[in-house]
């Protein structure tokens, strides 16, 4: 059965991001991968990478890459990461801790529609993700 193995972020500087979600989650560097334009975290089961913007070209991506001097929040959102925490407590925790790290706060922690604690972010290069506890069924 095939599974979802890695989650890929460019990164302008891929040693702060990759600092930011370990800092943040307690992820481990898997030293083993590292490169010059490529670090990766250990994320529970999946690992999350962040290329430099040299990958677009080398990707076959160039095309797609966004301008150098475009602004973070002017860089379209196609996919955001979401990371399920313990509790309710612990998404906020971990928010407040996001915003100390540089992170950005887009929506406070509320109750879903599907009964899920969840507050909404960007990272310090302006990517979208969430931290999520579900709290089952209403």
């Amino acid at each position: 059965m095939p599974r979802l193995a890695y989650a890929n972020l460019f990164a302008r500087d891929i040693k702060a991001l990759s600092a930011f979600y370990a800092d943040l989650f307690g992820f481990d560097e898997l030293p083993e991968h590292r490169s010059p334009i490529y670090r990766c975290l250990d994320a529970g089961g999946m690992e999350l990478g962040f290329n430099d913007w040299k990958a677009y070209e080398l990707l076959a991506l160039a095309d797609r890459q966004p301008p150098a001097d475009a602004p973070d929040a002017m860089v379209p959102t196609t996919v955001y990461l979401t990371f399920e925490v313990g509790s309710q407590a612990e998404v906020d925790v971990r928010t407040a801790r996001a915003l100390a790290l540089g992170g950005q706060l887009v929506k406070p922690g509320y109750i879903t529609y599907y009964n899920s604690w969840q507050a909404v972010l960007t990272d310090p290069e302006g990517n979208v993700f969430r931290l999520n506890h579900r709290m089952g069924l209403p």
